[in-house]
């Protein structure tokens, strides 16, 4: 039997392997410091984008600003720089559908600001119509912004982070990417795969200093239903809608604390947690209807309407 020193000595370390088994733990929260960082922002021409470079302004040291309009990005950056003239602004366009363009992104962003601290995947687009009758080059054009050059940047710019022990990936995804949907197949499908990939790259990083977290919005007042060619003439419910502000200061503020989940909106996100319970044979059975009206309404439109050009941010 050990005696009394003996025990202290072993409850002490105890003690220390567990507190050295939170630190690996991804459940463990790491912080993220913004503070003085180095932040890029795909998608930052409008909406989600424009907002959280807007609220990094003040703070950061530099910020890249990736999007394919540059007017918008010029227009961007001489706001940024009057919000902080010690703010270092790079306006790098980019059409993250383009694969090779999406590859040269990473090392180009790199030579243009030297070390960086965190990368915002917010450029995304969506793809509106029933599956079967929507436009194939739409598709896979979503497809590559929403996820191939998702991954190329990440994979681009995480091996840095992970070498300084410190820094993060902020993945604006979407509330689809835990659920699912009639008219949006392959929209879901992308979102899906960001959920997927944040978490498990989650796990990937535990212990290294490097923060991985994915933001997950319902109805949020961008172009994103313009853009997705919302041929229903329904708006999202106005309880569930958010402004893209608000969206950005609670994705910042979740980032910085290092969640791995961000649910942006009080009512969306107690909805989000009740749909969470609710079996997905009734999710299917509630939505079916749904999809039947869908595809009488895209049936009954002039061909034009349901093959408008997909443009990312």
């Amino acid at each position: 039997m050990p005696r009394g020193g003996e025990r202290f000595k072993c409850r002490q370390t105890s003690k220390a392997r567990a507190a050295a088994d939170r630190r690996v733990l991804p459940s463990a929260a790491v912080r993220v410091d913004l503070t003085g960082a180095t932040v890029v922002v795909t998608g930052a021409s409008s909406g989600i984008g424009k907002e959280l470079a807007r609220q990094l302004a003040p703070r950061a040291a530099a910020i890249a600003l990736v999007a394919r309009r540059l007017d918008r990005l010029v227009e961007l950056a001489d706001e940024l720089r009057a919000m902080n003239p010690e703010l270092r602004v790079h306006v790098e366009t980019c059409d993250l559908a383009d694969r090779e363009a999406a590859l040269a992104l990473g090392p180009a962003l790199s030579k243009a600001l030297g070390p960086i601290d965190v990368l915002i995947n917010n450029a995304g687009l969506g793809v509106m119509g029933i599956f079967d009758r929507s436009d194939r080059a739409r598709i896979v054009g979503m497809i590559e912004v929403n996820v191939t050059s998702l991954v190329l940047l990440t994979h681009a710019l995480l091996p840095g982070m992970v070498e300084r022990g410190k820094g993060g990936i902020l993945n604006i995804s979407s509330g689809f990417g835990m659920a699912f949907a009639p008219g949006f197949a392959a929209y879901v499908g992308t979102k899906h795969f960001v959920t997927g990939f944040t978490e498990s790259l989650r796990l990937d990083l535990a212990g290294t200093g490097v923060v991985a977290t994915q933001v997950c919005p319902g109805p949020v007042a961008t172009e994103f239903e313009e853009v997705a060619g919302n041929f229903t003439g329904q708006d999202p419910p106005k309880l569930l809608q958010i402004s893209a502000e608000q969206c950005a200061r609670e994705s910042l503020r979740g980032f910085e604390r290092g969640r791995a989940l961000v649910l942006p909106g009080f009512v969306y996100r107690w909805g989000m947690r009740y749909l969470a319970w609710v079996p997905r044979f009734l999710q299917r059975l509630t939505m079916a209807p749904a999809g039947r009206w869908l595809r009488k309404k895209e049936a009954s439109l002039p061909a034009t309407k349901a093959t408008r050009p997909a443009t990312p941010p």
